[in-house]
């Protein structure tokens, strides 16, 4: 397994441009036996894996693309593609279901099927979309659906999760200001734009302190914010963007619909214009609470009592994930990596997180994330 994840890791592809590693996967599926089916949401893989004469199903996910950045490591792995890299350990997700694949298609012990989703673009481009938009679960129906993410900063090997919202939905807005330029020695010839977008960041705060309900968790943080070419000119146009984080939709409805009113009442009040563009990218990820509870059951069987939180802090980073699990439930965990003391020598100056250039996957989790599947998927399909 660690050679499959190194090698998938000195290759990386973006977003739905996973050929190399979609077929590396499929390659291996179908010498295991498996049935496969390429080409699901653009370039996903689906394994099915039968045994018994039982019409239940389970659906195990892992993750294929890589991210758009530049590695600083060094070592033997790294990055072979200038501008890409596995900077969030999907090389080690993938690489954990292709073992749970193999073990289960020459060992396994259950009454069912079990179908492995490998799903491109989930950095960007909502690739678990695209895969049920083409009929994943019409095509390969499963009562529950199940995933894992490696953490940092989680002890090595242990296993995080908890029942409901365990990670935030992801919206991003750009705000457009257009007033009136003039010289910036006559402000009153003109209609500020910057002035106006100035007004609004501040404003824009009220929302999570004034209309949002304080037990309800959020976040909105103006991440630019731009306007003008030259230091005596008002110009005629500023804009502001960012990102807003929740973990319902009603609070997410309650703050698009503040940050419209916020930004038209207060252009109107400064003479100028506005627009806003809000889109709503990836849902909260809400875990079952019964299929999280099966899963708590099969990670003690694993890695014992002491090595499971079930009742882990939710993040506001957002997982595409969360598309499977408003169409089934089941449960996305988190599985530590540990501190970064694993990484082979040569590699970047950076510490081990994710989305960090000195990132790499710690290889001592393979065993241990392909157990809990296999013996998820096992527990899931018990026979009888």
């Amino acid at each position: 397994m660690s050679a499959i994840r190194r090698d998938i890791h000195a290759h990386p592809e973006v977003g739905y441009n996973v050929h190399r590693t979609a077929e590396l996967v499929a390659s291996k599926l179908e010498e295991w036996g498996l049935s496969v089916v390429r080409g699901v949401g653009k370039t996903g893989v689906v394994g099915t894996l039968k045994r018994g004469d039982s019409s239940r199903a389970i659906g195990l996910r892992a993750d294929m693309d890589a991210l758009p950045m530049q590695e600083s490591n060094e070592f033997e792995h790294r990055s072979t593609h200038a501008g890409a890299m596995h900077a969030c350990g999907h090389d080690g997700h993938t690489t954990m279901l292709l073992g749970a694949a193999r073990y289960l298609a020459k060992s396994g012990d259950f009454d069912g099927t079990v179908h492995f989703f490998f799903q491109p673009a989930e950095e960007e481009g909502a690739g678990a979309q695209a895969m049920i938009e083409d009929g994943l679960f019409e095509r390969f129906p499963v009562e529950a659906v199940f995933g894992v993410h490696n953490w940092p900063g989680i002890p090595e090997g242990h296993f995080a999760v908890k029942p409901g919202p365990i990670m935030a939905s992801t919206s991003l807005f750009k705000i457009t200001i257009t007033g009136a330029g003039c010289h910036g020695a006559m402000p009153h010839l003109g209609q500020d734009p910057v002035f106006a977008a100035a007004q609004i960041v501040s404003l824009l705060q009220s929302i999570l302190t004034r209309n949002k309900n304080p037990v309800d968790s959020a976040a909105l943080s103006v991440t630019q914010i731009h306007g003008g070419e030259a230091q005596n000119v008002v110009p005629t146009v500023a804009w502001l963007g960012g990102t807003v984080r929740t973990f319902s939709d009603e609070t997410l409805d309650l703050i698009e619909s503040r940050m419209r009113a916020i930004v038209s009442a207060t252009a109107f009040g400064l003479d100028c214009k506005s627009e806003v563009e809000f889109s709503r990218n990836y849902p909260p990820t809400i875990n079952d609470p019964d299929q999280t509870a099966l899963a708590v059951d099969v990670m003690r069987e694993v890695v014992g009592e002491e090595g499971v939180n079930a009742s882990v802090q939710p993040t506001m980073a957002a997982e595409d994930f969360s598309f499977m699990l408003r169409a089934k439930p089941g449960c996305y965990a988190f599985i530590g990596n540990g501190g970064g003391d694993h990484r082979d020598a040569g590699h970047g100056g950076g510490p081990c997180l994710l989305h960090n250039a000195s990132y790499d996957f710690n290889d001592e989790l393979l065993p241990i994330g392909s157990t809990y599947f296999v013996r998820l998927a096992e527990r899931f399909l018990k026979r009888g």
